[in-house]
């Protein structure tokens, strides 16, 4: 089999040759045909994450020594199952849930995998989508996407999944009142289009880059805001009329976090999703005294997943924009990720 590899990080992926696995257990095997590339796959190319202060969280520390397959957005047709596998859907194809965890632990048992503690997420410490062909460990995260387009469909198992999962978080969100979405890349457009799905209105879309501001509107946002403006906060709290409900960063850096959370109006909601790095100064006693909620948002569960797909499949979500690239060019798009030039999303091609 062909993959596209991490062996040093920080460097380019270099393509790889391999025995083709075979499924033991209750695994099964899927022949991709796409694989979502995601922003935070520059970060884990990199090798670590900016936890601020000068600290890092070592992909070393999650259990990933290179050469590691990254890649975490696979669509593909099952092939094989090993004997324990049940009823697999052999030749069909199937989305692939990737956030699996142990599958004993308590969280694992109530189906909420993401907060596995010893996780064993694909395409990070399981071999992952950039590759033809990929072991899933349980039939239970292959989930029917017939009737999407499978292009857009790769992209649901982490974007839509996450600006899902985040938006929830915010629930229930009043219909009169103004919602911030930070970051106006794949993830951002995909929260907007969440938003209207339910049933949301008044979203204000915030980037650091003009060009990306008119798809935000294409996607719904009623209001958008350049954050490298002077006048940011400012025109931040004009918009919203001085009341921000709530906001959801996809962004994650210092600056955005505190942007959104300057604008919070009392009782305010503030999820966290992206993983740019850094800290903020939070006052403990103002916390208190505007009664804010600031929650972290990491990824989502295989019901949340199957909930996205019902909104796609309703036409309740539309599809962002999308590139398609063949897989040889994986590494040079995660360049273009991190340097911020891409708007929507990129699928490799496989």
């Amino acid at each position: 089999m062909l993959s596209y590899d991490v062996v040093e990080w920080g460097k380019p992926l270099q393509a790889m040759e391999r025995e083709t696995p075979q499924p033991t257990g209750a695994e099964v095997l899927v022949r991709l045909k796409y694989c979502g590339v995601c922003h935070s796959d520059a970060h884990i190319r990199d090798g670590y994450f900016d936890l601020g202060g000068g600290n890092k969280l070592y992909m070393s520390e999650r259990g990933m020594v290179p050469p590691v397959t990254l890649g975490h957005e696979p669509f593909g047709t099952v092939i094989a199952a090993g004997p324990d596998a049940g009823d697999a859907p052999i030749g069909a194809d199937r989305l692939v849930y990737p956030w699996t965890g142990c599958g004993a632990c308590p969280r694992c048992r109530e189906e909420w995998d993401n907060y596995c503690t010893a996780p064993s997420m694909i395409g990070i410490q399981r071999p992952g989508g950039y590759a033809d062909h990929l072991l899933v460990p349980h039939p239970r995260y292959l989930i029917d996407v017939s009737g999407i387009d499978p292009i857009w469909a790769a992209t649901l198992a982490c974007s839509g999944l996450a600006t899902y999962s985040a938006v929830l978080k915010l629930q229930p969100i009043p219909g009169d009142e103004w919602v911030a979405v930070m970051g106006a890349g794949g993830l951002g457009l995909s929260a907007i289009g969440m938003l209207r799905a339910l049933g949301h209105e008044r979203v204000a879309a915030v980037d650091i880059d003009d060009a990306k501001l008119p798809a935000a509107i294409a996607a719904g946002a009623a209001a958008t805001l350049n954050s490298r403006a002077g006048d940011a906060p400012q025109v931040l709290r004009e918009i919203t009329r001085g009341a921000l409900y709530g906001a959801v960063d996809f962004v994650g850096s210092a600056e955005t976090a505190q942007l959104a959370l300057g604008a919070l109006r009392k009782g305010g909601k503030l999820a966290l999703v992206g993983l740019f790095g850094g800290e903020i100064a939070l006052s403990i006693a103002g916390t208190i005294l505007r009664a804010i909620a600031v929650q972290g948002s990491h990824l989502g569960s295989v019901a949340e997943l199957k909930a996205v797909v019902a909104l796609a499949r309703a036409g309740k979500i539309k599809p962002i924009p999308m590139q398609i690239r063949p897989l040889a060019e994986v590494s040079r798009t995660l360049d273009e990720l991190k340097a911020g030039g891409i708007v929507g999303r990129v699928v490799a091609q496989i």
